[in-house]
């Protein structure tokens, strides 16, 4: 048993307990520093210090990262919970962590979730904790706050005992204070059960406290929502200024004035206020969902709003149409399929404006096959004639509707990521389609990264998409762009590199630029621009850093890259002899091989992501590559076996099929000798 003495904070108890773990087969990583942010790095420093202690690659770790460790506070008292996030096989994990520390609980997230640990605390007959209790009245609200059911359009939740309910209303019964109060407001109002004197109460401190800034306060959502439920006479002044931030409540008491506000809103593209704004219509003006979609879609084109807004609108529309319960169902499908056949078949339906249609082709894109396998699963043979005549009238429309059409590249760049393999082989359309996207003004950071990157990596970027961004290097490519989580560069190493391999004048300024010291951000990735126009003295630089030990951000697989251009051999020949070579990390290296695979779309993720189709079928390819040495195909090998598609195909984006799930394990099972001999 650990004895926890002398110890005052939850940080210090937490860390002399977590020095007492680990044995043979299970290791407790040492707690981080903000160098180990994500769950990637987490594993990044498993895989160091396994190398460096000889530790064999089988063995199970756990470990928290700097995310989770903002739960503590400065005191180092406990906030919330703390995860610890983990490797390696799960039983041999959750032995290894126990039950926790004395005074403390650790709860089991399962296998493919991380371990909770939290506090003991303690509660009355009635489950109430002690109002000074700060951790038993935060696991409490916790309890409260955990939905009941969750649907794209609502949100429930338990019914509140009498004894709870006055407990959270004798909270709010004193004065004011915003900072607590949110925390009592929001399980009421999840009742709908603030009452009119809470509410003007907080609706007066919220102004005067939040004066010209009313989103600012977290709390704001229960109180503008109470307000619109009460009729209050003010709910119209403060939404109003809350702007496209309100459209939720707007749309939970839809009026013809919550209409009007949605409206002015939706027209300026936000997804969020277009699917309210339709959610409203629909309630309020159009019974038909199909009709009503079709007038937002029409307004939405003649305002010019962005074309965003009506894949927004698509997703109301879906949403409504799945909501009917005659809605087809097939017996062992995954409650997927009514939203996946509902697209399908908006992409041909005639009601609909064509921008919406196109909308519904996009996003049918990588569902039309999975529609077809569950199609095959429904026993009424007409339902299953018609899902599959809706996916042929899609699959012969599809051409059309997508020419000259792309991704939205202002979203999260990680759904960028997903759909990255798609752009393995450019057509003539995606080449067009990427130029003018680089010509138009209106094309930010991420979407500029993500093109540049796509037509310098296939030799089709060009002098002409040069010119067009020159003029925007200075105001807007020299700004900071995180790029560790995804397959493309900052937007200016790729630009240096086009301007040096084009011998363009500019190249001289972009140098000079990256030669500068500040802005700092730049640092870790000025050697990058090596990769245009290389030479023996880039590469030797490059060797220099990568030796060095310096922290990797795309470094090795630059000189890979580079050294491939100068020896004209393939990339994945110049990573496979810097197997076992001294000063080379394994674990970089491991991801650079992958990475490589394909030199006309190399993968530049810090890391081999498991969820990412293009780096299952890199592996793939790899392993199964008679011209690589038996340590490289292996090396292909084990990231196929950690892959997703098959452990947790589920976590796969875009989602897998069941066929293309079976073919995966399929594979893997015919390989199952070397994966023994590994």
């Amino acid at each position: 048993m650990v004895v926890l003495v002398g110890l005052t904070t939850d940080l210090s108890r937490i860390k002399a307990w977590w020095r007492t773990l680990g044995g043979d087969t299970f290791v407790a990583l040492p707690p981080p520093t903000r160098g180990r942010y994500t769950q990637s790095d987490g594993h990044a420093d498993a895989a160091e210090l396994f190398a460096a202690r000889g530790i064999p690659e089988t063995a199970s770790f756990a470990y928290w990262h700097w995310q989770s460790h903002d739960t503590f506070a400065r005191s180092g008292d406990l906030q919330g919970v703390l995860y610890l996030h983990w490797g390696g096989d799960h039983a041999t994990v959750a032995a290894g962590l126990g039950d926790g520390p004395p005074g403390y609980r650790i709860v089991n997230g399962g296998p493919q979730g991380a371990f909770q640990l939290d506090r003991v605390t303690a509660t009355d007959a009635d489950g109430l904790p002690e109002p000074e209790d700060t951790a038993g009245v935060r696991q409490f609200l916790a309890r409260l706050d955990a939905p009941r059911s969750r649907t794209t359009r609502s949100v429930e939740y338990d019914p509140l005992t009498a004894a709870e309910e006055r407990w959270l209303h004798d909270r709010l019964s004193g004065p004011v204070d915003l900072a607590e109060a949110v925390r009592f407001a929001a399980p009421l109002e999840h009742r709908q059960a603030l009452t009119p004197d809470e509410t003007a109460r907080l609706l007066s401190a919220w102004r005067e406290r939040y004066a010209g800034r009313l989103a600012t306060w977290r709390g704001w959502r229960s109180v503008l929502l109470a307000l619109l439920r009460q009729k209050h006479p003010d709910s119209w002044e403060v939404a109003a200024e809350l702007g496209a931030t309100a459209s939720y409540a707007l749309a939970a008491y839809p009026s013809p004035r919550s209409l009007e506000l949605l409206r002015t809103v939706a027209l300026t593209g936000d997804d969020g206020a277009v699917r309210c704004w339709f959610r409203a219509h629909h309630a309020l003006r159009e019974p038909d969902p199909v009709r009503a979609a079709a007038a937002l879609s029409e307004e939405l084109t003649a305002h010019t709003a962005p074309e965003a807004a009506q894949t927004g609108l698509l997703n109301a529309l879906r949403e409504a149409v799945t909501d009917d319960r005659r809605t087809l169902r097939p017996p062992t499908a995954d409650g997927f399929f009514p939203l996946l056949l509902a697209t399908v078949r908006f992409a041909t339906d005639n009601r609909l404006p064509r921008p919406l249609r196109v909308a519904a082709a996009k996003a049918a894109t990588d569902t039309a096959d999975r529609v077809r396998e569950a199609a095959g699963r429904l026993t009424d043979v007409a339902e299953a004639t018609e899902a599959l005549a809706a996916v042929d009238r899609y699959e012969t429309a599809r051409d059309d509707l997508l020419a000259g059409t792309g991704p939205d590249l202002t979203g999260y760049e990680g759904r960028l990521g997903d759909i990255y393999h798609r752009y393995r082989a450019l057509s003539p359309g995606d080449v067009r389609w990427l130029h003018d996207r680089l010509t138009d003004p209106t094309t930010g950071v991420q979407g500029i990264a993500f093109c540049l990157e796509l037509l310098y990596a296939h030799g089709r970027a060009t002098e002409a998409d040069l010119v067009a961004l020159l003029p925007r290097w200075k105001k807007e490519l020299t700004k900071q762009y995180r790029t560790t989580y995804t397959e493309w560069r900052h937007p200016l190493t790729t630009l240096t590199c086009l301007a040096l391999d084009l011998e363009y004048p500019a190249a001289d300024d972009l140098l000079a630029w990256w030669a500068k010291p500040k802005p700092l951000w730049k640092d870790p990735v000025r050697l990058l621009t090596h990769l245009g126009a290389p030479d023996e003295a880039k590469a030797a630089e490059l060797w220099e850093f990568i030796v060095s030990g310096g922290h990797d951000t795309g470094h090795l697989m630059t000189w890979v890259l580079l050294r491939a251009r100068l020896d004209g051999i393939h990339p994945l020949h110049v990573a496979e002899k810097l197997i076992g070579e001294p000063g080379i990390r394994p674990y970089v290296l491991h991801r650079v091989l992958i990475g490589v695979a394909d030199p006309a779309q190399p993968l530049w993720h810090y890391a081999i992501d498991p969820r990412s189709h293009s780096w299952w079928h890199r592996a793939q390819e790899v392993a199964d590559d008679p011209a690589l040495s038996a340590e490289a195909r292996a090396i292909g090998m084990k990231a196929a076996r950690e892959h997703c598609v098959t452990r947790y195909p589920d976590q796969v984006r875009p989602a897998l099929t069941e066929g293309e799930v079976n073919a995966a394990r399929a594979w893997l099972e015919a390989r199952a000798d070397r994966t023994a001999a590994d």
